[in-house]
């Protein structure tokens, strides 16, 4: 396949729109979309923005889950050369308003599920002049369809840059606040590129892709882009529902996709598996959580298709190594590796000191790579804390056994990684300790076989204060968003510090993962 990988992403999504115009693009529930529909939808988008004032590098919002509407909004950023910012649906009131504020969004688009969160915060997101619905009737609100078909069909043949922002996703911060991760035209031409010799290598023009994981991470957005680069048709669901995964892989005869995970252990335990026909599933990419060998074997085993492990971090764009097919032959003893770097990914274990470590011992994983991000949007000391000389710290512990496959060992930075979620627990504890009646907390994460880890609460209260479980929980979802909640709390009379009065998370959580290990994967 002769993809145009050096282009930026305007551009080759109109020599995609050339070359299969008449192709289905997108299905959604019963609508199909081809190639050049999508085109119109995305020029009309282009122009609208332009009328609501919004111009080059400018930020436009989406709170809403997967659809098809998503992916022309977004090609309509392109076009008009504004930035999607995915905004996460799970999150809280005051941390959607966190995002609108520090991104300065201008135009927010958001789905009828969350009319009631914006209407909560609207008062407190100045910079948002204009909020179109998507999908659903709102008495202020402009709905999407009109808004969008009232514009002219044009593409406004912006000129754009590599170094252009295209894309800016949120993770979550070390210190309570997320960061915007900056990603450019140039980011994803290398994303191409890489994955043309991995994953890219599997699908074809006229493939079937399904496009179930959230478009506010990483691997829902480019599992739907790689869609348009290589001429497949997306089967875009709403959310993550086993029922309905299993039914359109026999239906839609899907060929490719991407799961956490959690989702690989629900769809192998739901009651359909056994009867489902997975004889059309060709490719599924999995990461970004650990995953038990047992589940992994039971999936392959189930599935009898080529399975790819990635790791890889929102800050990189996705995936920066590959654990092929061949490679989860139980024999090579590879399962818990997360393979080997990436083509052009210069990848390194480095101890405090920025030394390479030997072969075998653990120390920080660091990335090369032109798929690292631009920065973090209005954060230039994070930025620069973040990349040194080109490299990428990722917070995460790791090392090289003899054959150069990377480890996954642990995380410097005390992330907790659920479901594909991740979750510092600075934020947490920010949650926790914001509580009346609570003196102190700590959060870690432990071993959970659904999830991966589980976030768990450590509270010391006040004197003569009876705080239930129930109650605790109940009040940090009120102030972070649910998946960040802790699942249960122990009660304690103080927590372990250093002398400088640091928590020492590391003595909390060692006595739930004795026995353990840690095999995580960012995103």
């Amino acid at each position: 396949m002769e993809i145009p990988y050096e282009k930026t992403m305007v551009e080759i999504f109109r020599w995609r729109v050339d070359k299969s115009g008449d192709e289905i693009a997108h299905k959604f529930e019963e609508k199909e979309t081809t190639f050049k529909e999508l085109d119109s939808f995305s020029n009309k988008v282009a122009q609208g923005l332009i009328k609501e004032g919004c111009k080059p590098d400018s930020r436009v919002a989406y709170l809403g889950k997967n659809s098809d509407i998503f992916f022309e909004f977004m090609y309509g950023t392109f076009k008009s050369r504004t930035v999607t910012v995915g905004v996460n649906w799970r999150l809280a009131p005051p941390e959607v308003a966190f995002i609108l504020n520090d991104s300065s969004s201008e135009v927010l688009f958001v789905g009828p599920e969350f009319f009631g969160l914006i209407e909560e915060i609207k008062d407190q997101i100045p910079s948002v002049r204009k909020i179109i619905t998507v999908g659903g009737n709102h008495e202020e609100w402009q709905d999407y369809s009109h808004w969008r078909d009232s514009q002219p069909d044009e593409d406004p043949m912006l000129e754009s840059n590599g170094d252009d922002d295209v894309i800016q996703l949120y993770t979550s911060g070390t210190t309570g606040h997320p960061k915007g991760v900056q990603l450019t035209n140039d980011n994803f031409s290398a994303c191409f590129i890489v994955n043309e010799e991995a994953m890219y290598r599997d699908m074809d023009e006229g493939g079937v892709n399904l496009v179930c994981m959230p478009i506010f991470h990483v691997a829902g957005t480019n599992m739907g882009i790689a869609g348009m680069v290589t001429g497949a048709k997306s089967i875009i669901i709403p959310e993550v529902d086993p029922s309905l995964i299993l039914k359109l892989i026999e239906q839609e005869k899907i060929q490719h996709t991407i799961f956490v995970p959690a989702v690989i252990l629900f769809l192998i335990q739901h009651p359909d598996s056994a009867n489902t026909d997975f004889s059309s599933l060709e490719t599924v990419i999995y990461g970004a959580s650990p995953i038990t060998d047992d589940t992994l074997l039971k999936a392959m085993e189930l599935m009898d298709c080529n399975f790819w492990q990635v790791y890889g971090l929102t800050e990189t764009n996705g995936a920066i190594t590959f654990l092929y097919p061949e490679d989860h032959d139980i024999s090579r003893g590879k399962l818990r590796s997360c393979g080997k770097a990436a083509l052009g990914v210069g990848l390194r274990v480095v101890d405090s000191e920025d030394n390479d470590v030997p072969t075998g011992e653990v120390g920080e994983v660091i990335i090369k790579s032109d798929l690292n991000m631009k920065g973090y949007w209005n954060r230039p000391e994070a930025t620069a804390e973040a990349i040194k000389d080109g490299w990428f710290y990722s917070g995460d512990v790791g090392y090289f056994d003899e054959e150069g496959f990377l480890y996954i060992h642990d995380r410097v930075k005390d992330m907790i990684v659920s479901g594909g979620e991740n979750i510092y627990p600075a934020e947490v504890e920010n949650a926790l300790m914001s509580h009346d009646d609570i003196l102190d907390a700590a959060v870690v994460g432990i071993p959970d076989d659904k999830w991966g880890e589980a976030v768990k609460g450590f509270v010391v209260v006040k004197e003569g204060v009876e705080l239930k479980e129930e109650d605790i929980i109940s009040y940090v979802r009120t102030q972070v968003a649910g998946y960040k909640c802790p699942k249960s709390i122990n009660y304690v009379n103080e927590l372990p510090r250093n002398p400088s009065g640091k928590i020492l998370r590391r003595e909390i959580r060692d006595p739930f993962w004795e026995g353990k290990d840690r095999k995580v994967s960012g995103n």
